[in-house]
This record gives structure tokens, C-alpha cells and sequence, in this order.
């Protein structure tokens, strides 16, 4: 049965759930999953529910949405309302490395991330062949000082006709515009280790094994101005030691980039993160 997702966050106050469960119940839906949180700090409140209509009901989702205003307005609410069974429509860009993209390749295919790539775009031609192999469309958009306010227009223009719901830069080594950040705010999301801002520049984990780091991470978090400070998603760790030599440190450092940026990307997919400031709430 097809089933529906409900985000919202409103400032917190008595009768929400009670008002929102209300309305669904009274338009014949079935409340399969509810996950909420306060925030005392800040006074908003974060709710996601999941549900269906009930067997021999009119599923007219479409009627249920306009009604929920209703709802939402006394409540001063942010809300979005989320087909579950449609995937969502995804671009993924890259550069030279490939353990990302291949990573999430992988797990697609597995059925592990509910979504439609719409294309894979590289400043490079390095990953062509894998993504022809897996007979997705490849876009080349090579990026100079000269060139990259035009190929920042030509992305914006494929994400547009492409129906792209989220860019996910997997490994794209290009610092985006300010400009073009804005356009993408809370729909882009971008992955790098942890090291930053104590290890910047070329061979970062090199610079780690040269202090002695005990621990490895990768932060997977949306895609914001200020150069990997936007919104934390998901997080990655392992610890290390004298032991580990700086070939070690990289085969690691890929390890937990994937596997950060895999749970960020799924989380996303399925409509569990809502945004709360600089920070996320995450109903797992």
C-alpha cells in the first residue's frame, strides 16, 4: 500500500500531535510510524510521521494536503508532505576519486537507496567509464577561473531540466559559488574528513600522520557558503594509532567517507532529516 511522509516543525506548543493525528485519523489514514522531538533550547518542535489510507478509503492525498493548512496555520507550521514509494531524483557529482561513487552505485543497485539518478556530472573524465557501465548519463563540465560562473549555469540549467532533487557531491573537488550554494541550500549535500579545519590543503591524511592523529572521521552535511560548515548530517570515526603509516590513514579515510556519506544520502531519501538552524534533527 502505497504510504506518505509528513515533516514538520512549528514553534512547540500544547496540542500539536494531538491536532495532527487528529486530522489524519479523521481522513481515513492509518499512523504506521511517529517520531518527535523538542528542542528546549531553541523552542521549535520536530515531528515526521508515516502513514497510509486505510483499506476501501479514497486515497486522494492531494485533498488531504490542501485540508492540512487548517492544521498548520494555527500552529505557525513548516511542513511537507512526501510520496514514500517515489524515489527521489538525484545528480551526483565527482571529480577524479571514485571510492564515493561507486560506493553509492553499489548500493542502488542492491536497492538500498530508494532514488533515480538523473546524471553524473565531473569536472574530469576520469569516471566516465563507470558511469557509462552502469548506463547513466555522464555530463563533462571542465572547471577554470574563466570558466566556472558559465559551468555553474550549465549545472543549474541540467538540475532544472532533469527534475534533480538533490545533488549529492561525492568527492567533487570544486569549491561552488556562494551564488550557486543558495540555490542549492538544503538540497545539496557534500562529504569530507573530519580533519578540517587542522589538516587543510593537499594529502591531509599525510599532514595527520605527521602529528600522530588518533582518530580518522568523515562528515557528510549539507551544502552551505561557509566552506564545509553547513549543516551535519552524519558522521563517521575510527580510531587509530603509532602503527598505522600514511597509506594506512587514506585506505581508512575512504572507509568512513562512504560510509558517512551513504547513511546521510538514505537518511535524506527518506525524508528523516529536518533542519534546525545550522544543525539537523534526525529520526532514525
Amino acid at each position: 500500500m502505497s504510504h506518505y511522509i509528513l515533516k514538520i516543525s512549528c514553534p512547540a506548543t500544547s496540542g500539536i500531535v494531538a491536532a495532527v493525528t487528529t486530522y489524519l485519523a479523521g481522513r481515513q489514514c492509518y499512523l504506521s510510524e511517529l517520531a518527535q522531538f523538542d528542542d528546549e533550547i531553541t523552542g521549535r518542535f520536530f515531528m515526521r510521521a508515516v502513514f497510509r489510507f486505510n483499506t476501501g478509503a479514497k486515497a486522494d492525498i492531494e485533498a488531504l494536503r490542501q485540508g492540512f493548512d487548517d492544521v498548520a496555520v494555527p500552529f505557525a507550521m513548516d511542513w511537507e508532505l512526501f510520496d514514500g514509494d517515489r524515489p527521489m531524483r538525484v545528480l551526483l557529482m565527482v571529480s577524479k576519486y571514485d571510492h564515493c561513487l561507486s560506493d553509492l552505485l553499489y548500493r542502488h543497485q542492491k536497492g538500498e537507496m530508494d532514488m533515480q539518478v538523473t546524471a553524473i556530472i565531473s569536472n574530469h573524465l576520469d569516471l566516465r567509464p563507470m558511469a557509462e557501465r552502469e548506463g547513466i548519463r555522464f555530463i563533462y563540465l571542465p572547471v577554470t577561473r574563466d570558466t566556472k560562473a558559465q559551468q555553474e549555469a550549465a549545472l543549474l540549467q541540467i538540475v532544472e531540466e532533469t527534475g534533480t532533487e538533490l545533488v549529492v557531491l561525492a568527492r567533487y573537488m570544486q569549491i561552488l559559488s556562494d551564488d550557486l550554494c543558495k540555490q542549492l541550500s538544503g538540497r545539496a549535500i557534500n562529504i569530507h574528513h573530519s580533519f578540517l579545519p587542522g589538516f587543510k590543503g593537499a594529502k591531509p591524511y599525510h599532514q595527520a600522520y605527521e602529528r600522530g592523529v588518533k582518530l580518522i572521521g568523515a562528515t557528510a552535511h549539507y551544502v552551505t557558503s561557509d566552506l564545509d560548515e553547513g549543516p551535519i548530517i552524519e558522521q563517521e570515526v575510527q580510531r587509530v594509532d603509532h602503527a598505522y603509516l600514511p597509506d594506512d590513514l587514506v585506505a581508512i579515510g575512504r572507509d568512513t567517507e562512504t560510509v558517512a556519506l551513504s547513511k546521510a544520502l538514505k537518511y535524506h531519501l527518506e525524508h528523516r532529516v529536518l533542519l534546525n538552524g545550522d544543525k539537523t534533527v534526525i529520526f532514525r
